[in-house]
């Protein structure tokens, strides 16, 4: 015997041996899920200090190139050379700092790593800041008023710049940088006293304050981007997750139907086998055709059995027909009927239960209706459902109103309007689905299936047609099947001879 698991949908509506094809795809839905749930904003320390580190390797030139230009602009005003040594220290700082970087890039950097590399480069920064502090207390002895002054300025203004655009992802570079610049300055300011001294400290101060402001702004929208892209990529997996299930779904979905049209095609033909031959007995046994049966309550029965025979084979017929309507199997047979004799009919076939409640059936049809290109079956199958509902739920001595015409828009329409009970406005589209039954219908002894007002709207729906239904609590109910105007066969009137027209002579310029 085999002890293999079945994945045949005969068997198993919902196939359960298949493994979920995006397990990795889920994990991490289920990973920011709980990260949003808990409500933690996300830090991106470690994305931040990985930009900074791809910045800092990436601009290793200019440093040099910018501290070889400041010296070469210092020996041409001072005419000393000595302002060459030093480059010796802020070269040798920058060094340190770029093997830094180095060696922070070859390592994997965690969020709890990245906070301890952000006090080293913390402190490289302040190693820069004291060769450029160096650089400030410089003095020339030649140069004549305060041009030196100003080429100090110039020069750390400009260093100033491109330190807060080169590192503002790492916070506080700027501060740590020139604070030892600052200091130096308003140390010699006071010691001096001299206007230009004092004008070169306060301009220095305040370019650092304004660019540790800026980059503060520069890292903060940085830090929203970031937020930003994490939050198109969690959309991003909740998405692809959100598709994998509703692939899931639809293959579920796309199985059980498959099951339940196999279930339907084989149990139709094996219910209604044994359903006609209940039927034929029944009817035998309760005509006497074989002969009479002398206990009454067995011919009581015999009729029960009948009806309760016929019931459940069209209550087979409904399902098969919204299934097949569900399933797009449902074919019409077109051709030009005309709604008139099929209302009459249908009246004259419930007619009989209707005098048993004592209700009357009046019909105002429209004269001379043109015939429409429809399915006669099928219409015929919608008057009758709707005419059946109307004499199962109109009380004794109810009234059936039965109407055929013409739409505003040149189209037909049958309506039937009763008396009876009514449906609540809420109510409505439980009738109008699929099994769907109001209160009435439930506590009403006449209790059907659900079924004839969803067949009623396929119907009408494969014919291009609208259905219609207006009811209200104790004043009845009015239901109107429509069919459209293009679905209405109107004969055109003779063509009437007309005389010739004459041969028109050709003329050439």
């Amino acid at each position: 015997m085999s002890t293999g698991v079945s994945t045949s949908t005969d068997k198993n509506i919902v196939d359960r041996s298949r493994s979920h094809r995006n397990r990795a795809v889920s994990k991490a839905v289920r990973q920011t899920r709980e990260r949003l749930q808990n409500g933690h904003s996300r830090n991106f320390d470690r994305e931040m200090m990985l930009m900074h580190i791809d910045t800092l390797l990436q601009g290793a030139a200019v440093i040099p190139i910018f501290a070889v230009i400041v010296a070469v602009l210092g020996a041409y005003l001072t005419r000393d050379v000595q302002i060459f040594f030093w480059t010796i220290p802020i070269l040798t700082a920058h060094a340190i700092n770029m093997l830094l970087g180095r060696r922070a890039r070859k390592q994997e950097i965690s969020a709890q790593s990245a906070r301890k590399w952000r006090q080293v480069f913390l402190l490289g920064q302040l190693l820069m800041g004291l060769c450029w502090a160096i650089f400030a207390m410089q003095g020339c002895s030649i140069c004549g008023g305060d041009s030196f002054v100003l080429y100090k300025g110039a020069i750390l203004l400009v260093a100033i710049g491109v330190t807060a655009m080169s590192s503002f992802m790492l916070p506080r570079a700027v501060p740590f940088s020139f604070a030892p610049v600052t200091v130096a300055l308003v140390v010699t300011a006071i010691l001096t006293r001299k206007p230009s001294d004092i004008a070169l400290a306060a301009a220095i101060s305040v370019a650092v304050a304004f660019f540790t402001f800026i980059t503060i702004r520069m890292y903060q929208s940085n830090l929203k981007i970031l937020s930003f892209q994490s939050e198109k990529d969690d959309l991003i997996v909740e998405l692809e997750v959100a598709k994998s299930m509703s692939d899931e779904a639809r293959r579920r979905a796309e199985e059980a139907n498959l099951a339940k049209s196999r279930f339907l095609a084989s149990m139709s033909h094996e219910l209604r086998t044994p359903l006609n031959a209940i039927l034929g007995f029944s009817e035998v046994m309760s005509a006497e055709v074989m002969g009479p049966l002398n206990n009454p309550t067995y011919r009581e029965y015999t009729t029960d059995i009948h009806r309760s025979g016929q019931h459940l084979l069209n209550l087979i017929n409904e399902i098969l027909d919204l299934s097949r309507i569900e399933a797009g199997k449902y074919e019409l047979n077109e051709e030009a009927i005309s709604l008139l004799d099929i209302a009459e009919d249908c009246i004259g076939m419930v007619q009989l239960r209707a005098r048993a409640k004592n209700i009357s059936i009046s019909s105002q049809f429209e004269a001379q209706l043109p015939s429409v290109w429809a399915d006669e079956k099928s219409m015929r199958q919608v008057i009758l459902n709707l005419l059946s509902n109307a004499v199962k739920f109109t009380p004794q001595g109810g009234e059936i109103s039965v109407k055929v015409g013409w739409t505003a828009g040149g189209g037909e329409y049958v309506s039937i309007k009763d008396n009876g009970p009514g449906i609540p406005e809420e109510e409505i589209p439980i009738v109008l689905s699929a099994f769907g039954q109001g209160s009435i219908a439930i506590k009403s002894a006449e209790q059907g299936t659900g079924l004839g007002l969803p067949i009623v709207q396929a119907i009408l729906a494969k014919h291009d047609g609208q259905f219609m239904l207006k009811s209200k609590l104790r004043e009845g109910t009015e239901v109107i099947a429509i069919l459209p105007p293009k679905r209405v066969l109107q004969s055109l009137p003779a063509i009437g001879d007309a005389p010739l027209a004459e041969r028109r002579k050709k003329s050439f310029a």
